[in-house]
């Protein structure tokens, strides 16, 4: 038994993304899960399951009164922070494919900026293991996750001569692929490589436009059959592959006992689980929606899931190689860090607009996109087709 092609998205739904949206998130994430149940030219009473993040404060039943849903017979949550977000799906299309559920909507939503902001240095409060890992480092300030990722960039440089100037025509690529997306945060806004590398230290070697926003919003998908999806109103973009993965020793967004500290193990096992589910390679993908929480963890993926070798993604990105025009468009909607940071749902559902074609920035004879979820934390992945 296999999950590839049993299961489809087939509708997207999302709030605008503000800095403050003055609304709860559970109206935020209603609103979100009825645009996509909409989408999908379904009704609320045709839904039976629900997946989130446990990192979302919308319970399943509440989420379930708001929207009306006469009752559930699935439902399920995904840790690890944005690791989650194709982990939804994954947890959906099983749910699907093995007759748990005929309709499950995947949702995320918050307040991340006007509200928690994520990326705030604070003292864990979780009582478990991933608590106790956490007292390893937090009484010695080491307590953000931009503070994480730059420990992991700067061995990245040291081993592989990538240098600051890199990691900003990633920042470059997606303010520039926002600017034309009518939906981003950044429309109309784009950056100069000048203008990364002016920007103001966050913690070295990572500029202020190598961090991505903080965002409020809802996002939300829903999942069917396939063969139901194509009786539906969009042309569905089929799950041909969908994995979660960790890497050796494994920790909360910081893997510094793993051996390699300049590779991100987890997207490797996950990518390998995309490519044999599927039968596709690197080579097959149109597009790349790649999480871009910082800006260095982009060019380590496209070296974990096969896009060019170790320690050859600075070369693979330069003159425009991840723009719309590229070898590899990557994140054409300009990704967390030009469009919103959603947890990477909104990434999921640019996947599913460059399947249908109706992305404001359409990729040309798009057949699959890879969508990624959270580095350095337990993560996930997604390969889409036209089918």
């Amino acid at each position: 038994m296999t999950l590839s092609g049993r299961a489809a998205i087939a509708g997207i739904g999302a709030t605008e993304f503000s800095k403050e949206s003055g609304r709860s998130e559970l109206r935020l994430a209603a609103e979100a899960c009825l645009a996509a149940i909409r989408d999908a030219g379904l009704a609320p009473a045709d839904v039976d399951g629900l997946v989130t993040f446990t990192a979302d404060v919308n319970s399943e039943i509440a989420v379930q009164r708001e929207l009306g849903i006469p009752a559930l017979r699935f439902f399920s949550r995904v840790d690890y922070g944005g690791g989650a977000a194709c982990g939804t799906v994954a947890h959906a299309a099983m749910a699907v494919a093995t007759g748990q559920a005929d309709v499950v909507v995947c949702y995320r939503a918050f307040n991340e900026r006007s509200g928690h902001r994520f990326g705030q240095a604070s003292p864990s409060s979780r009582a478990d293991s991933t608590g106790l890992e956490f007292s390893w480092h937090l009484p010695y300030g080491f307590a953000t996750p931009a503070a994480w990722v730059a420990m992991h960039a700067r061995r990245y440089m040291h081993e592989y001569g990538a240098t600051s100037e890199d990691f900003g025509r990633v920042a470059v690529a997606m303010r520039r692929h926002a600017a034309t997306n009518p939906a981003a945060w950044f429309h109309g806004r784009p950056i100069t490589l000048e203008e990364h590398q002016a920007s103001r230290w966050i913690v070295d070697p990572l500029h202020l436009l190598d961090c991505c926003q903080e965002s409020d919003g809802g996002v939300a998908v829903v999942v069917t059959s396939a063969e139901r999806a194509r009786d539906l109103p969009h042309p569905p973009a089929v799950i041909q592959a969908a994995a979660q993965g960790t890497g050796p020793d494994q920790m909360m967004m910081f893997g510094y006992y793993s051996g390699d500290l300049a590779a991100l193990p987890a997207m490797g096992n996950v990518g390998d689980t995309l490519w044999r589910q599927s039968g596709l390679t690197a080579a097959d993908v149109q597009t790349a929606i790649l999480y871009d929480h910082f800006t260095p963890f982009v060019l380590v993926q496209l070296e974990e899931l096969g896009f060019c070798g170790r320690g050859e993604a600075r070369d693979f990105i330069k003159d425009g190689g991840i723009e719309l025009d590229g070898h590899l468009p990557v994140n054409p909607h300009g990704g967390q860090l030009g469009e919103a940071y959603i947890h990477g749902m909104n990434g999921i559902t640019e996947g599913v607009r460059q399947i249908r074609g109706t992305a404001a920035n359409q990729v040309a004879d798009v057949r699959n996109v890879l969508v990624t979820a959270g580095t350095g934390v337990p993560t996930s992945g997604l390969v889409l087709s036209t089918g």
